[in-house]
């Protein structure tokens, strides 16, 4: 069973939905009791950093959240701003991420014929292997809704790179703890894999 956080900031029926598709139950819980007792968790994400910090501690989920990613080690993965929430803060706001993943979250750069947010289907590329990432296929393509992206200090952590302007982590990888920038819930065959993959972990 994967438990999807719901802490009012998801697209958390198009997830459950995806999940289905790869035969996987999934349910979507803000009970701290069932957060603690799920064998696998998904944090989810959309809006603002920094609400989503207040969110996560107003209810109550960010010590449930520490202790079942840092002390029991089950597998967490959190897509879109759910992933910007894993590192240590982003430019986006001022309150601290939960600071699993050595990384910030960056506004990309004003540049010239580039439209921000990065919208629609990109392209990725692997950096390093990840069970998160096996058996995609080369020149996988995901679909992409964001204004910032995530920066790793170091390359070990990050697992998919893509190009929009400039490079940034698609993906990241530390320990049990992984991070998907773009949205494996609407990139069909894809974003298939990656649930197959968290599911099989």
């Amino acid at each position: 069973m994967i438990i999807i956080i719901d802490y009012g900031m998801g697209n958390l029926g198009s997830i459950v939905n995806m999940f289905k598709k790869v035969g996987a139950k999934a349910e979507v819980s803000s009970d701290l009791d069932v957060i603690a007792n799920a064998p696998k968790l998904l944090l989810p994400g959309v809006g603002s950093f920094d609400k989503a910090m207040e969110r996560i501690e107003a209810l109550g989920i960010r010590s449930v959240l520490d202790e079942q990613a840092l002390v029991f080690k089950k597998p967490i993965l959190g897509i879109c701003l759910g992933m910007q929430l894993l590192t240590r803060g982003s430019e986006e706001g001022s309150l601290p991420g939960l600071g699993w993943i050595p990384a910030d979250t960056k506004k990309f750069p004003s540049m010239p014929g580039l439209r921000i947010p990065h919208m629609g289907w990109n392209n990725v590329k692997p950096t390093s292997s990840s069970p998160l990432t096996k058996n995609l296929i080369e020149d996988s393509r995901f679909y992409f809704v964001h204004s910032y992206c995530v920066q790793v200090d170091n390359q070990s952590n990050s697992i998919l790179k893509c190009q929009y302007g400039i490079s940034f982590d698609a993906a990241v990888q530390c320990d049990n703890i992984f991070g998907a920038q773009f949205h494996p819930e609407k990139s069909h065959k894809y974003g298939m894999q990656i649930f197959k993959n968290f599911v099989n972990l």
